[in-house]
């Protein structure tokens, strides 16, 4: 099953949905000393793996974070290949100085921020148009 290219059709059958609990980035030098299950996804980098994950399993790893975050996942299948989503609603956002990080996934796309602007993020990042 292919994703939506068409921006529009995106945008009007996209529901965000904060899913609960509480997201941390870290850094790990040796990927080996995670339970890949743990994760919620990693990201090799040259200075380390970026591995994000709840909050509590950091925690009870001692790993160090500097940034606790809500997990928003846009309810659309778009595709890798979509132009403009991610522009859209990083920019919705933007304009409530709400900063977010945004992974995509094959099926989703899934925005990461401030614990503290999560509710303010879902009514917003679901509240724009082409027209913004």
């Amino acid at each position: 099953m292919s994703g939506e290219k068409n921006i529009t059709t995106s945008i009007q059958g996209m529901t965000p949905k904060l899913n609960s609990g509480e997201y941390v980035f870290c850094t790990v030098s040796d990927i080996s000393t995670i339970n890949r299950t743990d994760t919620i996804c990693e990201f090799k980098e040259a200075e380390g793996v970026t591995v994000v994950m709840e909050r509590n399993k950091a925690d009870a790893l001692k790993l160090k974070y500097e940034y606790v975050a809500s997990w928003i996942t846009l309810q659309i299948h778009s595709s890798l290949e979509a132009v403009g989503l991610t522009a859209l609603f990083s920019t919705a956002l933007a304009k409530h100085e709400i900063s977010c990080n945004v992974i995509a996934g094959y099926y989703h796309d899934h925005i990461f921020v401030d614990k503290k602007d999560a509710d303010t993020a879902v009514r917003h990042a679901g509240a724009f148009s082409l027209a913004q």
